[in-house]
């Protein structure tokens, strides 16, 4: 959240180790979004609504500048799930470090309909124009996820509405939902509470089951408080996700300051356990935060780092106008490619060479035609793009790319970050997929952008100017520090040029 000038980040944490468990509310202070403090947990495991764990929630600032997390507690062995709320214990301290659990948890107890163990992670409140709050929990009825709501007149007392905001079949439990509105006239963010015209609504859920996410964009009817996602929506596993790679638990909030939607995702390790997390010392990290808003197709988000990432820009390499023919690459050089932000726009003169998309693909994800057609596969246009944190002699390397197909009249794209050769240490354990998003893109000015965050153990990628999100863990063994190498590559039948490439070494933030 945004309060009072500063940036408050809370965020599941282990303080006894590098492994899931004992978790905390961890709690980080920023003015910047960029260089961060830690300060004392907000929450920890202390009261008999809460003893056996302090899980997910979510933070709601209420009209007279009070703050207010929502957050599920876990009551016993059996993983039994309420619903409790915090507050700060001193509103005059500007880095909020003291939150009190009053004793008149938990707010909300699951009924018999609800299965107690799957209950969790309330989402920001919103107000609405008859003067109640109203929120969401996760759950699942079945093999059914569910968006459970529920109102309030004072944020006390909650109860159950008759019906759920929304569910969807053959989903499976949904786990820390996000409900908030969108303009449809311009890049803006919206309040929580905000609704009525030039409106749309957006619920995005994590998938217990799967581990990924999706969202879809929709109508909210504030008269039978029931939400609607459009026609054109896949209200499913196979919908439109917010990063089709490494990232998870995601949510958004409101930043008053600038006017703009921020969405923090989790990206996990993918490394191998006990190595990557005891060894290490830590686990997990928060993606780079992203400004997000409506595609004025209306058909899906868009997302792009917040512009203050733009401060830790320093020394910068350029290329202009460089011709890729089949099987060519040129370096990146000049910069610190294991630390870097590159912005590239790439071209062609035709799109005659896009290969047929085989129809045996049509029920595949887009992860499993980037597995078929990976980026050492020679195509027609494409695959092109960058080999991010790439080894001397490319043992190891993890290439960001694009490959154009035809289908019948229309053509497809596919981005792919693809970690499958990203180390040369071969230990069966480490999870190295191929991720892959399509891109909804108008090609008839034959260009596509990328722009790449590469950060050591993670590259975060942009396809279409924030259109297709993908973000990818990786462990190179070779190209580490300044072993790392940054490249541009074609390995197609038609010649690519590089129109503009801005690359830039990044500098460290304060944390």
């Amino acid at each position: 959240m945004y309060y009072n000038g500063v940036y408050h980040l809370f965020y599941q944490y282990n303080p006894k180790g590098a492994v899931w468990g004992n978790i905390v509310w961890g709690h980080s202070v920023s003015t910047d979004l960029i260089n961060w403090n830690r300060v004392e947990h907000a929450i920890y495991p202390s009261k008999v609504f809460d003893k056996y764990g302090t899980w997910s929630g979510s933070v709601t600032v209420l009209p007279d500048n009070k703050p207010v997390i929502l957050y599920t507690g876990i009551v016993d062995a059996n993983n039994t799930q309420v619903q409790n709320y915090a507050i700060p214990g001193d509103v005059s301290d500007p880095l909020l470090r003291k939150w009190i659990k009053p004793d008149n948890n938990p707010l909300i107890v699951a009924d018999n309909s609800i299965n107690k163990t799957q209950f969790r992670d309330p989402t920001t409140a919103w107000l609405g124009r008859d003067g109640h709050w109203r929120m969401v929990v996760g759950s699942a009825r079945r093999h059914r996820g569910v968006a459970i709501l529920y109102r309030s007149r004072d944020f006390l007392k909650w109860t159950k509405a008759q019906h759920p905001l929304h569910s969807s079949s053959k989903t499976g439990n949904w786990e820390c939902p996000d409900f908030f509105p969108v303009s449809l006239n311009h890049t803006n963010g919206l309040d929580t509470s905000v609704d009525g015209e030039n409106v749309k609504h957006v619920l995005k859920v994590s998938l217990d089951d799967t581990r990924f996410e999706y969202y879809t964009i929709g109508t909210y009817d504030t008269k039978n408080d029931r939400y609607i996602p459009d026609h054109t929506m896949i209200d499913g596993w196979k919908g439109l996700r917010l990063d089709y790679g490494n990232f998870y638990a995601s949510k958004t909030f409101y930043d008053p300051s600038k006017n703009r939607r921020v969405l923090w995702g989790w990206a996990n390790e993918s490394d191998v356990v006990p190595k990557d997390a005891i060894k290490k010392g830590w686990a997990g990290i928060q993606s780079i935060p992203r400004k997000l808003w409506l595609d004025p197709s209306g058909k899906q988000l868009v997302q792009w780092p917040v512009e203050e990432l733009e401060t830790l820009r320093k020394k910068k390499v350029e290329l202009r106008n460089h011709n890729l023919d089949k099987g060519e690459t040129v370096e990146v050089e000049g910069i610190t490619a294991a630390q870097a932000d590159v912005e590239v726009t790439f071209s062609f003169s035709s799109l005659k060479n896009a290969e047929e998309f085989d129809p045996s693909w049509a029920d595949l994800y887009a992860k499993d035609v980037c597995a078929i057609r990976g980026s050492s596969i020679q195509g027609g246009l494409g695959p092109f793009g960058l080999l991010t944190l790439a080894s001397e002699n490319l043992e190891e390397y993890t290439p960001v790319f694009f490959r154009v197909f035809k289908v019948q009249d229309k053509y497809k794209v596919l981005m792919c970050s693809d970690a499958s050769r990203s180390s040369a240490r071969n230990n069966p354990k480490m999870y190295k997929p191929s991720f892959a998003g399509f891109v909804d893109v108008d090609l008839s000015d034959k260009k596509l952008s990328l722009r790449s965050l590469i950060d050591h153990s993670i590259v975060e990628s942009f396809g279409a100017g924030g259109k297709t999100c993908i973000t990818s863990r990786v462990y190179p063994a070779l190209a580490l520090f300044s072993e790392a190498r940054l490249l541009a590559f074609n390995n197609g039948i038609e010649t690519i040029t590089i129109e503009t490439l801005n690359a830039w070494s990044m500098d460290k933030s304060d944390r």
